[in-house]
């Protein structure tokens, strides 16, 4: 399984990178945790690029490119008020932004840009990059 993981992985990189929606994929196709996956792209020493939350992988860092996330133009209160429901000492997963956009129909890069409006720290990325 390790190796046919392995091989998944490197054949679905683009531009020597695995953008976070195919390793999502992945995990599901190959029937394992999407956090293995981030372990086994890792362990390759493969970059996780395109970040759904917009969080990373979407350019240059050190010319602060790497993120596409943006604070709401007009904020919406529901999404706002079930982020903040979810939210523990300031701090809110990666998991809980996909359940509350899911939930409520909204694109997760609405939810994550949200959070940030609202001050609240993007954690334990489902892929394991933070």
């Amino acid at each position: 399984m390790t190796t046919d993981l392995a091989n998944e992985i490197r054949a679905n990189l683009r531009d020597g990178k695995l953008p976070c929606a195919v390793a999502w994929r992945i995990a599901e196709r190959m029937g394992v945790e999407r956090r293995a996956v981030g372990e086994m792209a890792d362990a390759l020493e493969i970059r996780i690029s395109h970040c759904q939350l917009g969080l990373f992988g979407y350019g240059e860092k050190r010319l602060g490119q790497h993120k596409i996330l943006k604070q709401p133009e007009s904020p919406d209160t529901v999404l706002a008020d079930a982020i903040r429901a979810e939210a523990h000492d300031g701090k809110i997963t990666c998991a809980q932004l996909f359940e509350i956009a899911g939930r409520l129909g909204r694109p997760p890069m609405d939810a994550s840009g949200h959070a940030e409006a609202l001050g609240i720290k993007i954690a334990q990325c489902q892929l394991g990059c933070f």
